[in-house]
């Protein structure tokens, strides 16, 4: 490829001004696209991570041990440590679910998001803030990405051998390059950050900040759920809900009233789109993959995005890395393949699971009832921290299907 040469794809001839030419770039850059960035560059790739200025995702901000371990994440960045979650059914009914020898990492997505964006750079990722447009061609085929820079409406463009979308749920990239993208199924999340009450009994009567208080009610969210999650010295106070017309807003003005945590201040409000479901295609089979919520990895039933989102990332750095390496294309496809061995049949039985339980009230009360057996408590705490479904207690597997089988039916007394 020579600079000279490269033209814009549109017929315009040869640019006048030398190419600036990536082995990769990553748009976007979250959890997903700040880990592919960091993989790829700390394999000597020249990475260009292009991320748009001024956003914070709306996230409760939870994270397990294994992502700590598994990608390097520091203690200081952990602004709580849940020690427990409460789940609230319909009718006010409480269950505690303690996490035995383990915890629940809570970080502020504002400063952990930049932390990984830093260390991409550090590892010799080069940071870019612009917002992604298209995707053009030159006369070989290679792919130009072109985007806005920020705080002005002046273009930029560059040459990528390869592409990692991980620009979000509905991802204009993905909607441009990827077959079916559009039709990603969301969940609409709202949050509100909050100053944590500063004694417990009086603004925010019980609140624990060690505890994840989760609420299963139709007034607060009609197909999802509405929390209350502990940042330290603030809080997340969120909801999530599919059905057009729902109020957001209202839900959490409320739940703040019952909860006493109107008078707290509101440091900010963020809302946003959540794929609860993975797309058939990741890639193009040329040169462009997705990661994280542009490919859909957001748990369902859970809405848990965080340590998907960074696996994601790095499955997609490694299957660009062996397209690079050994040049045949078809390596992308491994980015899904991947992921869906290791994570899709837990997000088969989350889909299954939310469908159930959170279609009525009836039924989100007997789910709550049901997080309060001792085997359902330790099996989800095992699965959660350590990312897999837990196969090695045959018979709790058994007492749960059994009991599961009367909330079903509504013949357990419990």
């Amino acid at each position: 490829m020579a600079d000279g040469g490269m033209t814009t794809g549109n017929g315009s001839g040869p640019r006048a001004e030398p190419a600036e030419i990536f082995d990769v770039v990553v748009v976007g850059g979250g959890p997903s696209g700040a880990t592919a960035a960091h993989d790829l560059a700390r394999k000597g790739y020249k990475v260009l991570l292009l991320d748009r200025a001024g956003r914070t995702k709306p996230c409760g901000g939870a994270i397990p041990p294994r992502l700590m371990r598994d990608f390097d994440i520091p203690d200081h960045l952990l602004a709580a440590r849940a020690t427990s979650a409460r789940m609230i059914a319909p009718s006010s009914h409480q269950v505690d679910m303690p996490i035995e020898g383990g915890f629940v990492g809570m970080v502020d997505r504002d400063i952990f998001d930049e932390w990984l964006r830093a260390r991409a750079a550090s590892s010799g990722a080069i940071r870019r803030t612009g917002t992604f447009t298209h995707i053009a061609r030159d006369q070989d085929g290679v792919a130009i990405v072109h985007y806005e820079k920020s705080g002005n409406r002046e273009a930029g463009h560059v040459w990528a051998k390869m592409v990692v979308g991980a620009d979000g749920a509905r991802s204009q990239l993905a909607r441009q390059t990827i077959k079916g993208a559009e039709k990603v199924h969301c969940v609409f999340a709202y949050h509100e950050i909050i100053r944590s009450p500063a004694k417990a009994g009086e603004a925010g009567r019980d609140f624990d900040p060690s505890r994840c208080d989760v609420f299963y009610q139709g007034k607060l969210s009609p197909d999802f759920y509405a929390w209350i999650f502990p940042h330290g010295d603030t809080a997340s106070v969120g909801v999530g809900s599919a059905h057009k017309g729902f109020s957001l807003r209202t839900a959490i003005t409320a739940l703040r009233k019952s909860t006493a945590l109107e008078g707290c201040e509101t440091v900010r409000r963020e809302g946003a789109p959540i794929p609860l479901k993975p797309l058939k295609h990741w890639d193009n089979g040329k040169d462009i993959v997705l990661a994280g919520d542009a490919a859909g990895v957001v748990a369902p039933a859970s809405g848990e995005g965080i340590y998907y989102a960074m696996m994601g990332g790095r499955v997609a750095a490694d299957a660009v890395h062996e397209a690079l390496s050994t040049g045949k294309a078809a390596a992308l496809a491994k980015a899904r393949k991947t992921f869906m061995k290791a994570h899709g049949q837990v997000f088969w039985v989350l889909g299954i699971m939310q469908h159930f339980w959170y279609r009525n009230d009836a039924r989100r009360e007997r789910f709550v009832k049901m997080c309060a057996d001792p085997d359902v408590q330790r099996l989800t705490w095992q699965a959660y921290m350590n990312k897999e479904l837990v196969r090695a207690d045959p018979s709790a597997h058994a007492r749960i299907f059994f009991k599961d089988l009367g909330h079903l039916l509504g013949l357990s007394p419990t």
